[in-house]
């Protein structure tokens, strides 16, 4: 199941650094005009955005992987993360501890027999995005009831994953499909 892998440890990090100067006074201006732009494209002439460009390893410019649009989209939606959400969940079945992913913490209440924060109908509308605005709007929507928590290396992946599926036909394995493992991560720790 790593075809849907897109990010190496490199940008991982790289994008965790930019995230970390992002949310520094020095890189506030450029949060600013990126969480300001109504799509992603808007932001692809900006200074903000080249700057972005610049911080992440060569590929994102270069590769055919990570289209200069797959940037822009990742670039606008980490910059509406407020803190990387790196907590880990149990895998009781390898019992080893896990990267909470994006779709899980859409579903996990904040305190106990809560609701979650993503409710079914909403998970479903975001799942249906049927381009890359209506993505991008649901996207940032659910970041805000999620208090701007994420994980940036899974959100970031999944955003890649979506833009890859946009553009070719869907993988033949259904658990390489995005929408697939959201409903597994989601449905796994939803509240009965």
């Amino acid at each position: 199941m790593a075809g849907y892998q897109y990010l190496s440890d490199t940008d991982v990090s790289r994008l965790r650094e930019w995230h970390r100067w992002l949310n520094d006074k020095a890189g506030r201006a450029d949060r600013a005009r990126l969480r300001r732009a109504v799509e992603p494209m808007d932001v692809m002439p900006t200074p903000a955005f080249i700057r972005f460009l610049k911080d992440m390893p060569e590929r994102w410019q270069k590769d055919e992987q990570i289209r200069i649009e797959d940037a822009a989209l990742v670039a606008t939606v980490i910059a509406h993360v407020k803190t990387d959400n790196t907590s880990k969940t149990i895998d009781v079945d390898n019992i080893e501890a896990m990267d909470i992913s994006f779709a899980r913490s859409l579903a996990m209440p904040r305190e106990r027999g809560g609701r979650p924060p993503l409710s079914e109908l909403r998970f479903f509308q975001l799942q249906k995005s049927r381009d890359t605005a209506e993505f991008y709007r649901r996207i940032v929507r659910a970041l805000a009831l999620l208090d701007g928590r994420a994980n940036i290396a899974s959100l970031a992946n999944d955003l890649l994953h979506w833009q890859r599926e946009m553009r070719t036909i869907p993988a033949r394995d259904p658990q390489e499909r995005l929408a697939v493992r959201w409903a597994i991560d989601y449905y796994a720790v939803l509240p009965d």
